[in-house]
């Protein structure tokens, strides 16, 4: 089986996303915004995933354009809770500097299957 990188960051992250939502919920009491997160940062890799089975170039851009968009709002929901007090720099960082690095990769995946 072919190494997927950007599948395995994803997942990774949906994973550190998981942690995050527990400790917003267990030690913060934060239950809307960090559901909003849990929700978006899991369906990242759920896209990436589904995009590996697609049959066409176009459903597999899709996929892929749908993987970013849910990257994206991950994005804004960490900047959300972390300037709304609810996870400290340190956690924010990490966090950011992964959903950095995926939607990276899927902006340039995006932008090359694009233009097949």
């Amino acid at each position: 089986m072919k190494e997927n990188i950007v599948l395995e960051k994803a997942y990774k992250f949906a994973l550190h996303i998981v942690e995050l939502y527990r400790k917003l919920t267990d030690e913060r009491h934060e239950y809307v915004l960090s559901k909003n997160l849990l929700n978006d940062g899991t369906n990242v890799g759920a896209y990436i995933e589904s995009a590996q089975e697609t049959e066409t170039g176009v459903g597999f851009s899709h996929e892929m354009s749908i993987a970013l968009q849910k990257a994206n709002r991950t994005k804004y929901w960490l900047n959300v809770l972390h300037d709304g007090r609810f996870l400290d720099d340190e956690e924010y960082q990490k966090a950011y500097e992964d959903c950095a690095e995926i939607r990276r990769l899927l902006g340039s995946i995006v932008k090359t299957t694009r233009g097949r």
